[in-house]
């Protein structure tokens, strides 16, 4: 399997409610897992009709607060108008983000580097192999939204890009 067929595997299996499936051809075995959804765990214990009376009032009487919460935070998000335009670099699987090619290099790209389509921005590791992630949009970087040796996501966000 080549590294787009691989992909698009994961896209549908992230699309479908399979859990599991594993793939095994000359030597080359691959196990995709979905995430699993955690379980809220909801405790009930005995209570007196009094405090349920109570507790049934409260809900209602606390359903105004969170309406008023939200429309308290609608004005502040319209003061983050880059992000808004911002282009994000996700990842294409499931890997160990590295910022450089080795250790003792410097990262493939800062904040407020330019880049174009097909410019390195970072690579991933799955597998023992090592995938070079390029860029698909033409700007400059204005966030690194992962910090360095650390595991990701399929379709994590990676860096925020504001296009050119």
């Amino acid at each position: 399997m080549d590294f787009k067929q691989i992909q698009e595997l994961i896209k549908m299996i992230n699309k479908s409610n399979i859990g599991e499936v594993s793939i095994e051809e000359k030597g080359f075995k691959l196990t995709i897992k979905q995430k699993e959804e955690p379980v809220q765990q909801i405790i009930t214990t005995p209570v007196s009709t009094q405090p349920v009376a109570a507790m049934a009032a409260a809900p209602i009487a606390a359903a105004p607060a969170p309406a008023a919460t939200a429309t308290a935070e609608k004005p502040a998000r319209p003061a983050e108008p880059p992000a808004s335009t911002a282009v994000t670099i996700k990842s294409p699987m499931i890997g160990t983000f590295y910022r450089s090619p080795s250790p003792d290099k410097s990262s493939f790209v800062n904040v407020g580097d330019d880049v174009e389509p097909g410019t390195v921005v970072c690579i991933i590791e799955a597998m023992k192999l090592f995938n070079e992630i390029e860029s698909e949009v033409k700007g400059r970087i204005i966030k690194v939204l992962v910090e360095d040796a650390s595991p990701v996501e399929y379709d994590q966000p990676l860096f925020q890009v504001e296009p050119a």
